[in-house]
This record gives C-alpha cells, sequence and structure tokens, in this order.
C-alpha cells in the first residue's frame, strides 16, 4: 500500500516537470530558466506554489498574486502520470521493467500533449528517443520485455524486433501521409517510427490496431458532433502515445493469452 502511495507520489512530481516540459519546449525556452513563475503576472513561484495538486487545489486553479487562470490540463497531468505510474508498477513492481516503462510513458504522454495543445510532434523529444531506443533495442528481452514469439532470445532476435517493429509502423504512416495529401504530418512518421522501435514485432501490430482504432472512432464522433461547413484536424499523437502504452504494459499477454 505505501510503495503504491510513494510511487503516486513520484509521478504527480515527474508529471510537475513534463508540464514545465509541455509549456517551454513548443516556444524554444530553456526547461531550466527562468525559474517557474507566472506567465501573466511574472511572479516568480514559491515551493508552495509547485506542490503537485495540492497547489492547484488550495488557489482553484488561479495565480494567488494576479488571479489569473491555470490552465486545467496542469492538473491533468500530474494526475495521469501519477496514475500511469501506479498502473506499471502493480504491473511489474519497483525495478529496472518499471524505469523503462515510466520513462518511455512520460515521453508518449508529453508528445501526445504537445500535439493536442499546438499540433506539433516535436524533433527535440523524438529524435532523442529514437536515438535511445536503438541503444537499448537489443537488450529489450534482457530488461524483462521478450521482443518475440521464440522460445529463446538473442540479442540479434531482439534489435531484428526492434528495427521491424520501427520500420513497418514508420513505412505505414509514410504511405498514410501520402495519399492523404495533408491529413496527417511527417511528425506522426517519425513518431510512429519510434513506437514500433520501442513495441517491436509483432507487438507493434497491436500498438498499430489500438491507434488506428481509437483515432477513427474519435474522428467518427467529432464528425457527428461537427457544425455544418466547420473543418478540424485531429492531432494523432494521442492515439499513437495510447497505442503504445496499452501494448507495452499488456500486449505480450494479450498475445500469449490469443494464442
Amino acid at each position: 500500500m505505501w510503495a503504491a502511495v510513494f510511487v503516486f507520489v513520484l509521478g504527480i512530481c515527474v508529471g510537475s516537470f513534463l508540464n514545465v516540459t509541455i509549456d517551454r519546449l513548443p516556444r524554444g525556452k530553456s526547461l531550466l530558466y527562468p525559474p517557474s513563475h507566472c506567465d501573466t503576472c511574472g511572479n516568480k513561484l514559491r515551493p508552495l506554489d509547485l506542490i503537485p495538486l495540492v497547489s492547484y487545489i488550495w488557489v482553484k486553479g488561479k495565480c494567488r498574486y494576479c488571479g489569473a487562470s491555470i490552465p486545467r490540463r496542469i492538473l491533468v497531468v500530474e494526475l495521469v502520470t501519477g496514475l500511469l505510474f501506479v498502473l506499471i508498477f502493480f504491473s511489474y513492481g519497483l525495478g529496472i521493467e518499471f524505469l523503462v516503462l515510466a520513462f518511455y510513458s512520460c515521453i508518449f504522454l508529453v508528445l501526445a500533449v504537445i500535439d493536442l495543445e499546438h499540433g506539433l510532434v516535436l524533433n527535440d523529444i523524438v529524435y532523442p528517443a529514437i536515438g535511445i531506443s536503438l541503444i537499448i533495442s537489443p537488450f529489450w528481452s534482457s530488461l524483462g520485455f521478450p521482443r518475440t514469439l521464440l522460445g529463446n532470445y538473442t540479442m540479434q532476435d531482439t534489435l531484428l524486433s526492434s528495427l521491424s517493429g520501427g520500420a513497418i509502423f514508420g513505412v505505414l504512416l509514410f504511405l498514410v501521409v501520402l495519399v492523404s495529401r495533408g491529413g496527417m504530418g511527417w511528425g506522426d512518421v517519425k513518431m510512429a517510427g519510434l513506437v514500433g522501435l520501442v513495441t517491436g514485432f509483432p507487438l507493434v501490430l497491436f500498438a498499430i490496431e489500438i491507434a488506428f482504432i481509437s483515432g477513427g472512432l474519435t474522428a467518427v464522433f467529432l464528425l457527428l458532433l461537427r457544425r455544418k461547413g466547420r473543418k478540424e484536424t485531429i492531432p494523432f499523437a494521442p492515439f499513437l502515445s495510447l497505442g503504445a502504452f496499452i501494448t507495452l504494459l499488456w500486449g505480450g499477454d494479450i498475445i500469449a493469452w490469443y494464442f
């Protein structure tokens, strides 16, 4: 029980930093300087203003210096990060698996929120994540995440699985971009390659299915609600992130159950 509480607190603290990343990276600002402050009045935030969840609830979503509204996203990202960490903890405990999944959960959460708010999939996040994923690609099975349906795993099997997953999903989204003629962006192609690298083959097929089904259902729902003549684009990074997270957490168990 107390371990779960610790993991949740750790998650909301990490979520507080993710909010800084979401706020600053799209604007090309440093993550470290200047210190946290109110964007409206410029007042530097004190430690009491920076307690995850608690500070937002205490001030009722308003800056206590000037009364300006604080985006509700601040609260949501902190809460979601805490809940994601708890889900990972209950599935894998506290170990190397937890660290790996927590890292990628944060990456995909930040990409999803930035795409929702700005319509951007930032290279500053995707490229370093791809680089890290390439480095650890041969070691996924050693980290506790088998990448193939074979009984025995080698570093070559794991590397091939990761590279195959990245190529399959990246090429698929590349073709979608060409066919849609602007209906999807090149940033989605790069992110799809990242998702494929992380999930590997054959699990990438499960991630693809989740991303397209959830995105398609959302598109249909929004089309039904849309006013006549009004055109909207739907960010795809949130659905890529959803597919990646579900696949990383439960994909292997679901495929094993299926077979």
